[in-house]
């Protein structure tokens, strides 16, 4: 329950994640000091203006040099209320923008006008998303088209949805109920139709909602599907010695790129590798890996990288990996020139 609602003003959503009082709390905190400085100097402004007005055309009033004191008063409060609400917000966002390692990661898609979700054993939903009470929730993000917003009011998160990219969000659901889901960024023109419903269920209500579900393949399951048919495997192979890279423990390890410099296997750079696998080439490979633009879409691609992640936790790194990913493939001499 918001603040607010105390005083019977349904000015705010419900408070329904472990984000939401604090965010209410920083909220209000501006508005009050909003209020206080806008009082305090129309207030001031009154009195000066009745104080020292010009009593006599031929008044002349005194000549005032400064108020050093008064000047490093106005200088330094201000400067510290900012350094308070800097460091508040800083944290509150930090929190809010740096996932745990553990959670549910949920895969959603916004399109041209409807949002879709995928949870990790295989169940899919459209405008809308049910979620579990008090277990923490990481959802993965992209956009097929343009530029959406996943803005869940009564949770206080909103995080821009980008074609080209992933983004994240997560939270803790701290009250079970059906809440708002809207796309906050204008889309097209039935933008304002682009909405759906989070419903927060007791965690065996949940269950029970995924089990009673009709059931597809899990992400990581379809994607290992996919991974075979684009013959990926052909060079990823599960031993070394592949034309490309292992990929087994790869995911979330720095890998040494051609150009001498590193980057960490991550969903953005799996990505990157099976769009454009020539602009980050392994060290070590060569680049015969072609391009699969336009040839699989943005769920099929989230495919992989689920399947590509867990191949790093039922793995536990091992040797050989190196975090090595797609995107290239070894120098193999002959044979490799004849690709």
């Amino acid at each position: 329950m918001s603040l607010l609602s105390y005083f019977f003003i349904p000015f705010l959503p419900e408070q329904a994640s472990n984000f939401a009082l604090e965010v209410d709390l920083l909220y209000f905190f501006l508005i009050a000091l909003t209020a206080f400085f806008s009082i305090a100097i129309a207030v001031a402004a009154f009195v000066f203006m009745l104080k020292y007005r010009r009593r006599r055309n031929d008044e002349v009033p005194a000549q005032i040099e400064g108020a050093l004191k008064l000047e490093i008063a106005w200088t330094v409060i201000p400067f510290l209320i900012s350094m308070f609400i800097f460091a508040w917000g800083a944290k509150l966002y930090y929190q809010m923008y740096k996932p745990p390692a553990e959670a549910l990661e949920i895969f959603v898609t916004g399109k041209q006008w409807m949002w879709r979700a995928q949870h990790p054993d295989g169940q899919r939903e459209i405008n809308a998303l049910h979620l579990p009470l008090g277990r923490r929730v990481k959802l993965t993000m992209t956009s097929e088209d343009v530029i959406h917003a996943y803005y869940i009011p009564a949770f206080r998160t909103k995080m821009d949805v980008v074609p080209g990219r992933y983004t994240t969000s997560w939270f803790v659901p701290t009250k079970p109920g059906t809440y708002h889901l809207f796309c906050a960024e204008y889309c097209g023109t039935q933008h304002s139709g682009m909405i759906g419903s989070v419903i927060v269920m007791e965690p065996a209500d949940y269950q029970t909602w995924l089990a009673g579900g009709p059931k597809s393949a899990s992400p990581a399951a379809d994607g290992q599907k996919l991974f075979a048919s684009l013959a990926c495997n052909t060079c990823h192979k599960e031993e070394d010695g592949g034309r490309g890279p292992k990929l087994a423990g790869a995911y979330g390890k720095p890998v040494k790129l051609a150009t001498g410099t590193s980057v960490v296997v991550d969903d953005a750079y799996i990505r990157e590798s099976i769009l454009t696998p020539q602009a980050k080439i392994v060290a070590g490979y060569t680049p015969i890996m072609p391009t699969f633009q336009g040839q699989v879409s943005e769920e099929q691609i989230a495919q992989l990288i689920a399947y590509i992640k867990s191949l790093g936790s039922s793995s536990e790194g091992a040797s050989g990996s190196g975090g090595e990913a797609a995107g290239s493939a070894p120098q193999q001499g002959s044979e490799t020139k004849k690709q």
